[in-house]
């Protein structure tokens, strides 16, 4: 893989994880406790033996550079020409931002080229799934391609957010919809279509061939999907990679996240008995920064009230939070969370330094990283009222409580917490 060269695209706003992303990247939101989205991307590079990556950011990534910084810089050396280096926007062009997916690699061209790869690989930063990115780089070479793009099934009404491709009997791609209303569906298999995953393989050369061609296009949207692969599958050799899961199970698991409700069931996922997505797996780990944390604890159980003892069950409890006399079920509780005493937390994600007051019952719901619920809080038991409160709640019902919100700006939640002599 010495002659590849990866390119991150995690520049994305992520508008439809409304809240989450207001005050960070969609690669940066973090997921399932300890991760941050984009860590399966850079995983991945990792774990295939890519050791060149470039991370394009654009959009509130003081979070996602924060993160990379401290927790991917030490898995690479640069007097042995490895690095993951982050890209802020150039505006290279009229000063303005990137405007579409194709922009983004043809504003950063000039470093493309500096590093002399063979073959550019290009992934998306905010996608939560595990494979070897070397198997499709050996394809694509196998196959002489100019590009060969990451391919998955899926059912017809899902295709209608992704690229559908039809291939022929040799995997050549000969059709390309971007995210049609009609999508193409597998001949001879009306139940599924092929959809794009986002990972492209260019060819170095032809790359920075079509980038500069589409630049020229005062017709072009400057986007993978809608321009760039729609103009060559007819004149150049394009094939299609079918997915290859290393997540250590028959059925492939990958998936975008870009909606609350989608974002949610991924992290549900995780507290199954036998998980859609194995992070257990230490053929193929998920890497990530984890800052020094105690262990986690769950207090209260000698005591004989028998409403408050701290206990977690089908649950994800990270290092230094504190189930103090509270209850935690079917729910992801995030590093330096703490959950009060007589609290009920069930189905829920907490992020990091979420504190839960006593008497607190909390139902499908997302809480942000350090908010803080006064005691008596209740989410996620009417809809209704959730809203008329201000919050979040997405078309399944899961609310979002966004940092630095207040839930009753009347109220001091540091007034009506448990202190830490309560352990």
């Amino acid at each position: 893989m010495n002659d590849t060269l990866a390119v991150i695209l995690a520049g994305g706003k992520g508008i439809r994880l409304g809240p989450l992303t207001r005050d960070r990247a969609k690669p940066a939101v973090p997921f399932g406790g300890i991760y941050r989205i984009i860590d399966f991307a850079l995983s991945n590079c990792l774990n295939s033996g890519l050791r060149r990556m470039l991370v394009l950011t654009q959009y509130k990534a003081t979070s996602l550079d924060r993160h990379i910084n401290m927790g991917w810089k030490g898995f690479f050396c640069r007097e042995l020409n490895e690095y993951v280096d982050n890209i802020p926007p150039q505006q290279r062009i009229d000063e303005h931002w990137y405007q579409g997916t194709a922009d983004a690699v043809y504003q950063n061209i000039y470093e493309i080229k500096k590093h002399q790869a063979s073959n550019v690989l290009i992934l998306a930063g905010d996608h939560v799934y595990k494979m070897n990115y070397q198997a499709m780089v050996d394809y694509h070479r196998r196959l002489n391609a100019d590009l060969t793009i990451g391919a998955f099934r899926v059912a017809p009404e899902l295709a209608k957010e992704f690229g559908v491709m039809q291939i022929d009997e040799k995997q050549r791609i000969v059709a390309f919809q971007e995210k049609p209303k009609v999508p193409l569906t597998i001949p001879g298999d009306c139940s599924h279509c092929l959809a794009s995953m986002g990972i492209y393989v260019f060819s170095a050369r032809f790359l920075l061939e079509q980038l500069c061609r589409d630049a020229g296009d005062v017709r072009s949207q400057r986007d993978f999907g809608k321009n760039i692969i729609p103009s060559v599958i007819q004149s150049h050799r394009v094939f299609a990679f079918p997915f290859q899961d290393e997540n250590g199970r028959t059925d492939s698991y990958w998936r975008d996240v870009g909606t609350i409700d989608a974002y949610y069931e991924a992290n549900m996922d995780l507290i199954a008995v036998d998980p859609l997505l194995n992070l257990y797996d230490s053929a193929w780990p998920i890497r990530t920064y984890q800052a020094s944390l105690p262990p986690s604890k769950f207090v209260f159980g000698s005591h004989a009230e028998s409403d408050r003892i701290g206990t977690a069950l089908d649950s994800i409890v990270c290092g230094g939070s504190i189930i103090s006399g509270g209850s935690v079920l079917r729910s992801i509780v995030s590093p330096k969370v703490r959950v009060n005493s007589f609290s009920t937390v069930e189905d829920s994600i907490l992020f990091e330094g979420v504190e839960i007051g006593r008497h607190c019952r909390i139902r499908r719901a997302i809480i942000d990283k350090g908010v803080k619920l006064p005691q008596g809080t209740e989410i996620g038991f009417d809809p209704k009222y959730d809203r008329q409160r201000g919050f979040f709640v997405s078309e399944k019902g899961i609310v979002i409580i966004p940092k630095n919100d207040s839930i009753d700006s009347r109220t001091n939640p540091c007034d009506e917490m448990d202190r830490p002599s309560d352990d």
